[in-house]
């Protein structure tokens, strides 16, 4: 339990590009800059929003992988959001805080991109130092509604079979299809092309109708509330309501209420455009114009107590995807032009912030980019200090390891 680090991020020699006035700001990653940084972040703070351009790089979840233990470690935090469900996160806090089953079968119900070998380990790291610390264990809270799980199709099918076996097929073919969305998420199969063309949503209502209409299916509330909440997670999917933006006000609501109650100092992980402190605007809907994200809510809430950390990179292969350099206008391109490994800079000294302040587009890499369509792939904000309290750049990233 001594060694704070994910995976050791090696040593920095002088490179070229420091000598520009504006990269004067910029600090090379290594293990004890990352030590000086987990104590900047953790000084009179709240929460920490970790954001990510991409959930598919190991090396951007292992810098914040690396932030997370170091702040939990050193400065106190004991507890961990993640964007998923409340069913889901509480599987997780079972299993870090009283070792039930492994991380692996915790993360089997999880969103698709928790399902990753660096996230398995660092749930082993939070319960070997939950074993050490049983009476100041971390915890972790979901910002996501309970929402339907495997089981739930399985109940719904089963109840069918039982009551009428004749309605099964036309049942299943609604279910079958749709319960996909829970590995690949339905606008990600749009985007692939391997969506069957039907919403998700149309089967999901189609098939709540024909449960309601088998004998008794009034007397058993707990096949429609299942069938209710398949219904709710797709209706809900970025695919069933057409955009990104999620349930922005909903998910602060829950963090922030979990962070209340328990009383705990927060390290929130997601991705960069819902971490952000400041109204974003997605490159792919601009029509939308600036969007509230989690993280600008709970600038608003919490102020200076809510510090925001965006991780992002140069270029690199993501596994799914070859992520070219980036066009010159993003901020991406601007960090890339130190010769750094790794380096952070802190917008929130004055002097950086004269600097490197004002409206900016960062790069973001979903599961639906397209490299022909790089330039539009990214979030704009009006002012790049409101938005992002410390910038994190790599410049090469491979890709995360997929659990089965």
């Amino acid at each position: 339990m001594e060694n704070d680090t994910a995976a050791p991020l090696g040593s920095f020699p002088s490179h070229r590009g420091l000598s520009d006035p504006q990269h004067s700001d910029v600090v090379p990653l290594s293990d004890a800059t990352l030590d000086e940084l987990a104590a900047k972040l953790a000084a009179a703070t709240t929460i920490v929003g970790i954001g990510e351009s991409s959930r598919f790089s190991r090396e951007t979840f292992g810098v914040r992988d690396q932030l997370f233990r170091r702040l939990v470690r050193h400065h106190g935090f004991r507890a961990l959001a993640v964007q998923d469900s409340a069913g889901v996160a509480a599987g997780l806090d079972r299993y870090v805080r009283d070792g039930e089953g492994s991380a692996e079968s915790a993360l089997d119900g999880a969103w698709r991109p928790w399902r990753t070998a660096e996230m398995a380990a660092a749930l082993e790291w939070i319960r070997a130092f939950n074993r050490d610390h049983p009476d100041d264990p971390v915890r972790i809270f979901g910002v996501k509604p309970a929402q339907a799980q495997a089981e739930d199709y399985d109940a719904v099918l089963d109840h069918v079979r039982g009551s009428a076996p004749e309605r099964l097929a036309e049942v299943a073919s609604h279910l079958e299809v749709i319960r996909t969305a829970h590995h690949t998420d339905e606008h990600v199969q749009r985007a692939r092309g391997m969506h069957p063309g039907r919403p998700f949503a149309d089967h999901a209502r189609d098939a709540l109708a024909l449960v309601r209409s088998l004998p008794g299916a009034d007397d058993d509330d707990g096949i429609l509330a299942r069938m209710r909440l398949i219904v709710d997670f797709h209706e809900r999917s970025v695919a069933g309501r057409g955009n990104y933006a999620g349930d922005a006000a909903v998910w602060a609501d829950a963090l922030g209420d979990a962070q209340r109650r328990a009383g705990l100092r927060m390290v929130y992980w997601d991705g960069i455009a819902h971490t952000s402190a400041a109204e974003t605007v997605l490159g792919l809907a601009p029509e939308r114009g600036p969007q509230p994200g989690v993280g600008s809510l709970l600038r608003r809430r919490y102020g200076a107590r809510y510090v925001s950390v965006a991780i992002g990179f140069h270029h690199g292969d993501l596994g799914v995807v070859t992520v070219p350099e980036p066009a010159g206008e993003l901020i991406d391109a601007m960090l890339g032009e130190v010769d750094l490994p790794a380096h952070w800079l802190d917008l929130r000294r004055d002097a950086a912030r004269r600097r490197w302040d004002g409206p900016v587009k960062a790069r973001v890499i979903s599961g639906v980019y397209d490299p022909s369509r790089d330039a539009a792939e990214h979030i704009a904000v009006a002012s790049l200090a409101d938005a992002f309290d410390v910038l994190i750049h790599i410049r090469r990233v491979t890709p995360v390891r997929w659990l089965p």
